[in-house]
């Protein structure tokens, strides 16, 4: 009996036992269970709040300026001028009685352009000449007069007063023949004007008179009758803008084209600058010269000119699409080393449309967001995606 009671308490003890062990097994599974389950939905969790942030933080072009060379043309809307031009105005009254030369002809220095007709003028010189000849008439008989007084006083047959008196109007005599000789002098200089003279070699690029005209002697202030410039060389002059002032000096080269000759360069080197600042359009005048072999080139011609420039400090190309326009001026965004915005204020030197060379605000190292958001601002965390360099 004994003996069977004992093979059911180790029965019972073995059915313990393992009940327990298979409970154990049950939890411990279960543990495990739980434990995955809970780490599989951390990890979840963390992805997910990884991709959240990923699409908060948005992608951005970046690229480093290009450099520009240190030289660089400016290009720049120019006109010429003849070397010499001379308006020409009449210096006596007249009609106009024949003209030799037209528009377009070249002319050397002292060659006739036109003869005026002056009827009064010779008039008047006839009469000044008669006038030299009476006052002639009376020194001669002043000084007649004056050396017989002279002897009548050696033997005191007059007295000093009457030989001082006929002595001063010997000298009186002759100052008016000084005074006729000098107006028929004045009208010959005058009679000299009749003839129109080129004033030195040229061409004739206006005549605004023709015969018969009435011919006004004036200054400047009446209408010129024949224009002659002088063209074996041309001024040029451009309007530069004030920040390129420091670049213009001399030995400052520069090329122009004209639109007759379409693709055809002309060159030209600085001579003068105005120095001062048009208060209008904050441009400086600047003066060069160009030859015109075969007289290509014509006065008054419109040119665009290029100003080859060597510059101190070279500009960084920068492209339009990277430009931020707002209140504060004109900006670009930066990036900094943990991947920030830092904003910039730039200055645009020149603007070529595609692309703009900015010479301070920025330096080569700089890393650009291209095409940024507007809604970008600083301090704002991106995701950079370089690009090759611009340039």
């Amino acid at each position: 009996m004994t003996t069977r009671d004992e093979r059911l308490r180790k029965l019972q003890l073995n059915s313990l036992r393992k009940m327990r062990w298979t409970a154990l097994a049950i939890i411990l599974v279960a543990g495990a269970v739980v434990t995955e389950g809970v780490s599989s939905r951390a990890k979840h969790f963390k992805e997910v709040a990884q991709w959240t942030e990923a699409q908060a933080t948005p992608s951005v072009s970046v690229f480093r300026p290009g450099k520009n060379a240190s030289s660089k043309n400016l290009v720049l809307p120019g006109y010429l001028k003849a070397y010499f031009d001379a308006p020409i105005h009449a210096r006596v009254n007249g009609y106009l009685l024949h003209w030799y030369h037209d528009i377009g002809d070249l002319v050397k220095n002292g060659e006739v352009l036109a003869v005026i007709d002056t009827p009064e003028l010779d008039q008047e010189l006839g009469k000044a000449r008669a006038d030299l000849v009476t006052a002639q008439a009376r020194l001669d008989l002043a000084k007649v007069t004056a050396d017989r007084w002279q002897n009548l006083l050696k033997d005191d047959a007059v007295s000093r007063q009457d030989s001082d008196v006929k002595s001063a109007d010997y000298k009186a005599q002759l100052a008016l023949v000084q005074a006729a000789k000098a107006n028929v002098d004045r009208l010959l200089a005058l009679e000299a004007f009749k003839k129109i003279v080129a004033p030195f070699d040229g061409v004739v690029t206006a005549r605004k008179t023709d015969v018969g005209a009435l011919i006004s002697a004036g200054g400047t202030a009446g209408q010129a009758l024949f224009t002659v410039s002088d063209v074996h060389q041309l001024r040029l002059y451009v309007r530069v803008p004030q920040i390129f002032l420091s670049d213009i000096h001399q030995g400052v080269e520069a090329t122009l084209v004209v639109p007759e000759y379409p693709g055809k360069e002309f060159k030209a080197h600085f001579v003068n600058s105005a120095n001062a600042i048009n208060d209008n359009s904050g441009t400086v005048l600047v003066e060069l010269m160009t030859e015109n072999p075969g007289s290509m080139l014509k006065p008054g011609d419109y040119a665009m000119v290029t100003l080859k420039l060597q510059v101190g400090h070279p500009d960084l190309l920068v492209p339009a699409s990277a430009l931020i326009f707002r209140s504060e001026g004109l900006e670009v965004a930066t990036l900094s080393t943990d991947n920030r915005v830092i904003m910039k204020k730039i200055h645009v030197a020149q603007d070529h449309g595609n692309y703009v060379l900015v010479d301070y605000g920025l330096d080569m190292n700089d890393q650009i967001i291209d095409k940024p958001m507007d809604s970008l601002a600083e301090g704002d965390s991106v995701k950079p995606e370089f690009v090759e360099e611009k340039r």
